[in-house]
C-alpha cells in the first residue's frame, strides 16, 4: 500500500496532465454554446402589431421579423467567425436581399442607406424601390469589377456625388429613372467609360451642366423624358468628351419651345431624337424639320406624328405657304459642273423666292447650311431665293443635297426632295460610281468564266487523250463488234501499216457498221469496199502540225 503522501503526489502529477485538455474541452464547450445562443436567442414581441414592421435601421443591423420574433443567423455565424478570429470564407448574400448567383435584388425594403455588406461577385445590382436620398461616393466599400447593371429606380435621390461611379467601371446599363434630380452636374457620370445605356426619366431636371455627360464615350442610348428641360442638351454632342456614338435620345414630355433645327438636320442620319408632347412652337423652320422627317421616314416622327404640333392644319398659318410651293410631282435630278466653275442649284418645289425671314436650309455632304446665316467666304452658301450657290467646285463637293423648306405639305417618299450633283464628267463619275458598286458582280462573272474555260479544257483533254480503243480489230481479221458508226482513238503505232508515216499522236479511224449476211456459209460481204478509204485527219505532234492519210484496207472472211 503505497503512503499518503505519494498517492497524493501522483494525484498532482495527473492533474496537471489533464488540465489543458481540460481548459480546451471547456473553451470549446464555452464557444459552442454562445454560438447556439446567437443561432437560436429571439427577442420576442409582446403581440403589438406595430411590432410587425420592422424599421429600416433593423434591417440593415440584418434583422428579420417572423411571427413576432426578430433573430438572424447569418450574423450569429458572421459574429461566432470574428470571435475565432476567422475571416468568413466567402461572401455572404444579405438577408434583406434576394441572391441568384450574380444577381442581387435588395428593391423594396424601404432602406434610407445603402447596404455595407454587399457581395462583389455580382453582375448585376437592383437597389429599386426603397428610399435612398443621396449616392455618396464612398456607397459601397470595394470596387465591384464585375457589375455590369445597376438600377436605382424608384428612390428619392436628389444628389449623386462626383465619383460615385468610379467604383463601378465596367457598368454598361444604369438606371436613375423616377428619382427627384434636378440637376446634373459636370462629372457627374466620371469613370463610366463603357456605360451603354443611361435612363434618367422621370425625374426633376431643369438643368444639365457643361462636362456633365465627360467620359460617356460608348454611351448610345440616353432617356431624358419627363423631365422639365427648357433647352436643348446639345453638350451630348457638342462636348469633346461626350459621347461619340449616340444613336437615341428621347427628349419628350419636357418643357422644350424650340430646338436647334440647322444641328437635328444634321444628327438626323445618326439615329432617332424623340421630341414629342414638347410645347414647341409651330413656326416654318420647325415645320420645314418636320415635313423632311416625314419625308424620310424618320421612325420618332413617323410611329408619333399626332403628338407633334404643326399637324392637321394648326401650323404658322399662310406666312410658310406665301413662299410659292409647286403642286407639280418633284423628280430626282442630276447637275454636273466642271472642277473650278460656279453652280447654281435650285430648291425643289419652290416656286418663288421665300419671304424675307423665312429660312431654307440645304442638307451636303459635309455640312447643313442655312439661308439666314451665311458666310461669304465660303465656297458653299445658299442665296435668299433658297438656290445652292457652289463657287468653285471641287472633286469632294460630288454627292446629294436635300433642301429642307416649309412648303406646307407633306411629301409622297417616291418624291424627290433631293438633287444629285457630279463635279467633272459626268459618264466618268458614273463609270466610276457603277464599278465601285458592281466590282463584286464583275469579279463574280471573272471567276465564273475562268471556271468554265478551266472545266472545258479539262474535258477535252479527258477526251483526247483518256478515251479507249474498242473496236479494234480481231486477229482473225473479224471486226471487233462495233454495231455502229464509231470513232476509234488508237495510240498504238503497230496497228498502222508500214507504209504510213507515224507519229506520236493518235490515230482516228471512221468504220461503217457491218451487216450480217442471212448466209452463215455464204462469204460475208464486206462493208467497206476493196480498195482505199483515206481519212483526213490533223494530228499535232509537239508544236507542229502534220496532215496524214490514213488507209484502211477491208478484210473479207
Amino acid at each position: 500500500m503505497l503512503p499518503p503522501l505519494l498517492l497524493l503526489l501522483l494525484l498532482l502529477l495527473l492533474l496537471l496532465y489533464l488540465l489543458p485538455l481540460l481548459l480546451l474541452a471547456a473553451s470549446t464547450l464555452i464557444l459552442l454554446v454562445f454560438w447556439l445562443l446567437l443561432l437560436c436567442s429571439c427577442i420576442y414581441s409582446q403581440g403589438d402589431p406595430s411590432h410587425s414592421d420592422v424599421q429600416p435601421d433593423l434591417q440593415l443591423l440584418g434583422k428579420t421579423s417572423v411571427g413576432g420574433s426578430r433573430c438572424n443567423p447569418a450574423a450569429a455565424a458572421l459574429l461566432l467567425s470574428l470571435c475565432l478570429g476567422l475571416p468568413p470564407l466567402v461572401d455572404t448574400c444579405p438577408p434583406y436581399c434576394l441572391c441568384a448567383s450574380d444577381i442581387i435584388s435588395c428593391s423594396g425594403h424601404n432602406l434610407s442607406v445603402l447596404p455595407f455588406d454587399l457581395p462583389s461577385y455580382a453582375t448585376r445590382l437592383d437597389l429599386s424601390h426603397n428610399a435612398l436620398t443621396v449616392l455618396p461616393a464612398d456607397w459601397i466599400p470595394q470596387p465591384f469589377d464585375r457589375l455590369s447593371t445597376l438600377v436605382l429606380s424608384r428612390n428619392s435621390i436628389g444628389q449623386i456625388d462626383t465619383d460615385a461611379f468610379t467604383v463601378t467601371p465596367h457598368l454598361l446599363h444604369l438606371d436613375l429613372s423616377s428619382n427627384c434630380l434636378t440637376v446634373l452636374n459636370s462629372s457627374v457620370f466620371t469613370g463610366l467609360k463603357e456605360l451603354k445605356e443611361l435612363l434618367l426619366f422621370g425625374n426633376q431636371i431643369v438643368q444639365i451642366n457643361p462636362g456633365a455627360f465627360s467620359d460617356l464615350h460608348s454611351l448610345k442610348r440616353i432617356y431624358l423624358s419627363g423631365n422639365k428641360l427648357t433647352d436643348f442638351p446639345l453638350g451630348l454632342y457638342e462636348e469633346p468628351g461626350g459621347p461619340r456614338n449616340l444613336t437615341f435620345l428621347d427628349l419628350s414630355s419636357n418643357r422644350l419651345s424650340k430646338v436647334p433645327v440647322q444641328t437635328l438636320l444634321s444628327l438626323t442620319p445618326q439615329g432617332g431624337i424623340y421630341l414629342q408632347e414638347n410645347p414647341l412652337v409651330c413656326d416654318c423652320d420647325l415645320l420645314a424639320l418636320l415635313e423632311y422627317w416625314m419625308w424620310k421616314q424618320y421612325r420618332p416622327m413617323v410611329d408619333f406624328k399626332g403628338e407633334y404640333p404643326c399637324r392637321d392644319n394648326a401650323g404658322p398659318g399662310p406666312n410658310c405657304s406665301e413662299q410659292g410651293v409647286s403642286d407639280m410631282p418633284l423628280e430626282t435630278q442630276t447637275y454636273q459642273v466642271e472642277p473650278g466653275k460656279w453652280l447654281w442649284v435650285p430648291c425643289m418645289g419652290l416656286a418663288k423666292a421665300p419671304q424675307e425671314g423665312l429660312a431654307v436650309f440645304w442638307v451636303t455632304p459635309m455640312t447643313v447650311l442655312n439661308s439666314s446665316a451665311n458666310d461669304l467666304s465660303d465656297h458653299l452658301i445658299v442665296l435668299p431665293n433658297g438656290t445652292l450657290e457652289i463657287r468653285g467646285a471641287q472633286l469632294e463637293d460630288s454627292g446629294t443635297y436635300g433642301c429642307v423648306a416649309a412648303r406646307g405639305r407633306y411629301y409622297d417618299p417616291s418624291e424627290s426632295l433631293e438633287v444629285s450633283v457630279v463635279v467633272g464628267n459626268l459618264s466618268a463619275a458614273s463609270s466610276s460610281g457603277l464599278a465601285h458598286r458592281s466590282g463584286a458582280e464583275h469579279f463574280n462573272t471573272a471567276f465564273t468564266t475562268l471556271a468554265s474555260c478551266v472545266i472545258s479544257i479539262i474535258l477535252v483533254l479527258l477526251y483526247l487523250y483518256l478515251t479507249p480503243c474498242r473496236c479494234r480489230e480481231s486477229r482473225g481479221g473479224a471486226s471487233g463488234g462495233c454495231g455502229g458508226r464509231a470513232i476509234i482513238l488508237c495510240s498504238d503505232p503497230r496497228e498502222v501499216e508500214s507504209g504510213q508515216r507515224r507519229s506520236n499522236g493518235k490515230r482516228v479511224a471512221f468504220l461503217e457498221p457491218q451487216v450480217e449476211d442471212s448466209n452463215i456459209d455464204g462469204p460475208k460481204t464486206p462493208v467497206i469496199n476493196s480498195g482505199h478509204v483515206t481519212t483526213e485527219g490533223i494530228l499535232k505532234n509537239g508544236s507542229r502540225t502534220v496532215g496524214q492519210t490514213l488507209t484502211d484496207t477491208a478484210h473479207v472472211v
